[in-house]
């Protein structure tokens, strides 16, 4: 075979092999077909779960609350309503806490899901498509389970590709779902006092998802007991309503990878991000989307505006608006603790000692 034919079928074979390598690293275990997510795998489309749906050690499950369930499901999925890992705390008058990492274990395993079993997790648009489904998501990160995935668009995106519906649930027997204590993120479990030492700590970045009007002052919200919780939010924190990460308000469909990094433009993913709002579940979908983008350190602010906000708890506020430093877009973050904060370490609560926060804000306690 002469030289020139030899060197051409090089070219074109190797073009063929690059061409083959680009399509499998851009496929391979994720759920989506778009996006370009650094952890795609966290995302499941209609289509992806369609395709693996009679896999016996996937579990399905539909996570809206009675007043959003139209008796309609995913064949297979079983019910567990994202509300059965929340409480309300009466004598604090602070609603919506987590109840647990050894609860939510009992719950998971009372309903026949194990710790190997790959979930997939759907909510409705009519139900913030996904900020549901979200915080189920992120009870699971706290545990440690690995194999989950969130459906994009929820059942409506279901619906949408004309795949059958059931109209009864899947009953799955109880299992033992027991997470190793060393896999489970008990770091992640955050509360007032948590961020309070953290106000001024140059490793961190407060993002307060609420609607522009409630981080501002100008809308308020109200405790258990119907009375009014402080106005504004936490010194420092910058406006990224949990809204804004869909690319369409309809189909509640998420962002692709360019446009999240450009509306999380300044954010440094090499550093710890709190995330909050009133009650933690929206706040649980912007978690979600920054674990979507490999953001690793990064926590929600579980109890958030009920805790923060009330008075009887004498935590600092401010109106003013703040702004992500820098104009940098985040890129996949690198795994590692908080070594270079004042703090040194990312475990646990404690007391109010250390550095205060400057300018800006006031004290709305009592």
């Amino acid at each position: 075979m002469p030289i020139r034919e030899r060197i051409l079928r090089y070219f074109v074979i190797g073009g063929i092999l690059l061409l083959a390598a680009v399509w499998s690293l851009a496929s391979a275990g994720t759920g989506s077909a778009e996006g370009g997510y650094p952890n795609a795998d966290l995302l499941a489309s209609a289509d992806w779960l369609k395709g693996r749906i009679d896999d016996p050690d996937l579990i399905i499950v539909d996570v809206r609350t009675g007043e959003h369930f139209d008796g309609k499901l995913i064949p297979g999925a079983i019910r567990l309503p994202w509300s059965s890992f929340r409480y309300n705390d009466k004598a604090t008058s602070t609603g919506s806490l987590f109840v647990g990492t050894e609860r939510a274990q009992e719950i998971l395993g009372e309903h026949g899901i194990g710790r190997t079993n790959e979930i997939v997790l759907y909510d409705s648009v009519e139900r913030d498509g996904g900020a549901t489904a979200s915080y189920l998501f992120w009870v699971l990160d706290v545990l440690g389970h690995e194999k989950k995935r969130v459906l994009e668009g929820g059942l409506d995106a279901w619906k949408r590709a004309g795949y059958d519906l059931d109209s009864r649930p899947k009953q799955l027997s109880a299992v033992l779902y027991q997470a190793p204590i060393e896999e489970i993120q008990g770091r992640s479990l955050i509360d007032g006092d948590f961020v309070y030492r953290r106000l001024g700590d140059p490793y961190y970045q407060i993002i307060d998802v609420r609607s522009r009007a409630e981080y501002l002052g100008e809308k308020g919200s109200r405790d258990l007991r119907g009375n009014p919780l402080k106005l504004g939010h936490i010194p420092t924190a910058v406006n990224i309503d949990y809204t804004s990460n869909w690319a369409d308000a309809n189909t509640k469909t998420i962002k692709p990878y360019p446009a999240l990094q450009n509306l999380y433009r300044g954010l440094d993913p090499n550093k710890g991000v709190i995330v909050y709002c009133a009650s933690g579940r929206r706040s649980s979908f912007s978690y979600f989307i920054l674990r979507l983008m490999g953001v690793e350190n990064v926590y929600t602010y579980e109890a958030s505006w009920l805790e923060w906000g009330n008075p009887a708890m004498f935590y600092p506020v401010e109106t003013m608006e703040r702004k992500l430093a820098g104009s940098g877009l985040p890129t996949t973050s690198v795994k590692q603790t908080a070594a270079g904060s004042s703090e040194g370490s990312r475990s646990g609560a404690a007391g109010r000692s250390g550095s205060q926060p400057k300018g800006g804000y006031v004290s709305c306690g009592g």
